[in-house]
């Protein structure tokens, strides 16, 4: 009955691999969420890469991927998911928004497409089985894994998805953008009462107001919507390039302080969903 989720990657925009991105990390957003015996990933940035190189040490034969939406940040990792390229692997594709532009095969399909770049899709040798569906279903991952729903406040359109399992839950919500002084019913509707809620975190209240139509949102709305909510924990996630890791202790500091239930996601961190 294991419930966790690990972080491969929680950096937003672009990857960031330097010195001064260290403590949290540098590679852009991607997940793995273990919900017994059923593996589930959130995005394919350039976290994904690494991810892969775990299910080929742990030989994973089966996973499905969900993706909040298709910007670079989030994709950009899937050509680099070495299990894609092996016979004996299954991996189960899942998107909303996409069906206007032929579906999220097409648009992954797209993104490895000359002259961008050199190694097509159907390079891919695992059994990749694609669904498009829209935001607001619901649907079962497993007879036992539950997934919600809901559409969030982004440039293209995003997904955020409420995973439970086992009587308990996990949230991710990223990308979106709130309204100053107006809680997203959308994302309290998603997250209440839920176990773990990660959260697009990209700015600070203060840095808000000129980022305003960038599709994201700071990690003080973050812990309002939580606590409103009567959320159990936040990961605060998706960090910005140019929070550099002094600044993000800083967030992390502010942030405990605020509310005890906040934490900041660093690469590499596991959470149990208890």
């Amino acid at each position: 009955m294991v419930f966790a989720v690990q972080f491969w990657g929680v950096r937003g925009s672009i990857a960031c691999p330097s010195p001064r991105h260290v403590v949290y990390g540098g590679n852009t957003s991607c997940l793995e969420v273990v919900a017994g015996d059923h593996l589930i990933v959130l995005d394919a940035g350039t976290g994904i890469r690494d991810l892969g190189d775990s299910f080929n040490k742990r030989d994973v034969r089966h996973a499905h991927l969900l993706l909040t939406h298709v910007h670079w940040d989030h994709i950009n990792g899937f050509p680099f998911f070495a299990p894609g390229y092996q016979t004996n692997r299954t991996f189960e594709i899942r998107a909303a928004h996409l069906a206007p532009l032929g579906g999220v095969r097409e648009v992954l399909a797209g993104q490895m497409g000359q002259p961008t770049f050199p190694v097509p899709l159907e390079t891919m040798r695992s059994k990749l089985i694609f669904e498009d569906f829209h935001a607001g279903d619901t649907f079962m991952l497993a007879p036992a894994v539950r997934v919600r729903t809901v559409s969030l406040n982004h440039p293209n359109g995003a997904t955020g998805y409420r995973i439970e399992y086992g009587g308990k839950s996990l949230c991710y919500v990223t990308d979106t953008e709130h309204v100053v002084g107006k809680p997203d019913e959308n994302v309290l509707a998603l997250i209440d009462g839920a176990d773990l809620v990660i959260y697009d975190s990209t700015y600070t209240d203060d840095e808000f107001e000129a980022k305003i139509g960038w599709g994201h949102s700071t990690w003080q709305e973050a812990v309002r919507l939580c606590r409103q909510a009567r959320v159990k924990r936040l990961a605060i996630f998706h960090h910005d390039p140019s929070h550099e890791d002094p600044f993000m202790s800083e967030i992390e500091q502010q942030a405990r302080e605020m509310w005890d239930g906040a934490i900041v996601a660093r690469e590499g961190m596991r959470l149990e969903i208890a």
